[in-house]
């Protein structure tokens, strides 16, 4: 894996590690990521430090993916995906201060190998997608997701279970 630091009016990567043959579109901002090789990242795309993207993964347009995610080979993610890392967001502290790094805790979210996350869908974080799984469009998943399984709603319940898993 390389290092890209690429800062232009189009696109601004910056302490990203990078597989080969990655594709990057106009107006992706990265940081401090980890992306596999012949994946795909779309227009309007954010991932942010201590993400990591693995190999032959497609990130649609418009989605945010936030610290703490892990997105495992042959992933899907469709357009305007959001992932969530903060159970109890906070602007300020209870004296009225700006909340710093240290006022929170990072959830992980894990998304494993093949599964499909469908357009508009919100992650929470502090969950697990499993292998194979289908997220359906507009869901927002709440707890973990089996492997094979097909969820869709809000929140998100399973539907069944795709044939052979």
């Amino acid at each position: 894996m390389e290092i890209i630091n690429e800062d232009t009016p189009r696109r601004s990567l910056v302490n990203v590690r990078v597989g080969a043959n990655v594709r990057f579109f106009n107006f992706v901002n990265a940081y401090g990521c980890e992306i596999g090789d012949n994946t795909k990242i779309g227009s309007f795309v954010e991932i942010q430090r201590n993400a990591r993207i693995g190999k032959n993964c497609k990130i649609s347009s418009h989605s945010f993916v936030c610290e703490g995610v892990d997105i495992e080979d042959g992933v899907f993610i469709g357009h305007n995906v959001s992932f969530i890392n903060d159970k109890v967001p906070r602007a300020t502290r209870a004296d009225g201060s700006l909340q710093t790094d240290e006022d929170w805790i990072v959830e992980r979210t894990l998304v494993k190998k093949g599964a499909t996350i469908g357009t508009g869908a919100t992650i929470l974080g502090g969950v697990t997608i499993g292998e194979g799984a289908f997220v359906g469009a507009g869901s927002v998943v709440t707890r973990n997701v089996q492997d094979g399984s097909v969820v869709a709603g809000n929140p998100a319940r399973p539907l069944r279970r795709k044939a052979g898993k």
